[in-house]
């Protein structure tokens, strides 16, 4: 059968598309969660494939995390000429055949590094922080992950040294919690029992954004007992599992340069 290589194309509304209701493939909340950014980020750029008749063959996570955002519209392109038998099988195949991709570390770490030089977030990227630390230290994929270690964080390594480059920077500089206060102040404003907005208020610290560059040059500046307190806290980077174990940290570019320098002492030894 001679396939049609320009299937139609329109836009559709999103409550119109039908799931197909045998989908094998399934969908966390945390994978959508990461298609919806990449969505806020980069725009809807693969459209949703359909069967003619608003039935989804392909782009059952894009719908969902279009849902998310509250899109009230999606491009469609409509592959009515697939039979029965092949729509059943492009269910399948257009998620399995990306998992034979492969990834080259090299220039995947080329990629990333000038995309960390230019301040993008690389969490959109896909790549999860235990996955951007492994990449960037070279980490054996047989080797144990920092969640399957054991809780003494044998994997300890030297503390790096922070000097000072510049101004101590203010206080201001090194958080912003905007979102965190008004989270607050919705929930100062509300009927609820003091048991859960006492629960509540804590739960928005975690709006709370730290710039972890400021905060190593205010470290640097610190006295010795603020230092201490800084490393208890997980501000700085002093045993790195257990840092990235309790997603306290961000891979900036100096932490990023920070295991590549550790694995190159590794090397020489």
């Amino acid at each position: 059968m001679t396939q049609n290589p320009f299937p139609a194309y329109k836009t559709v509304s999103v409550e119109k598309l039908i799931p197909y209701a045998r989908n094998s493939r399934t969908h966390s909340d945390a994978q959508v969660a990461k298609i919806a950014a990449s969505i806020k980020e980069f725009g809807f750029l693969n459209p949703i494939i359909a069967d003619g008749e608003n039935g989804i063959i392909a782009g059952h996570g894009r719908v969902m995390a279009a849902q998310k955002l509250g899109l009230e519209t999606l491009p469609v392109i409509e592959a009515s000429h697939l039979t029965e038998a092949q729509r059943k099988a492009y269910v399948i195949a257009d998620n399995r055949l990306a998992l034979d991709a492969g990834w080259d570390n090299d220039l995947l770490k080329i990629e990333l590094q000038d995309l960390e030089a230019d301040g993008f977030d690389l969490s959109l990227t896909g790549f999860e922080l235990g996955e951007l630390s492994d990449l960037f230290a070279g980490i054996d994929p047989d080797e144990p992950k920092a969640e399957e270690l054991s809780e003494n964080y044998s994997r300890k390594i030297e503390a790096p040294i922070y000097e000072i480059t510049g101004d101590c920077p203010p206080i201001s500089a090194m958080y912003d919690d905007n979102k965190t206060k008004a989270l607050k102040a919705d929930i100062d404003k509300s009927d609820l029992p003091q048991d859960i907005a006492d629960f509540l208020r804590v739960a928005a610290d975690r709006h709370t954004v730290f710039n972890f560059r400021n905060i190593a040059e205010f470290y640097a500046h610190a006295d010795e007992s603020t230092q201490d307190l800084m490393e208890r806290s997980a501000l700085v980077i002093i045993d790195f599992d257990k840092a990235i174990e309790e997603g306290f940290v961000k891979l900036a570019e100096g932490m990023m340069d920070q295991v590549r320098n550790i694995k190159a002492d590794k090397n020489a030894t």
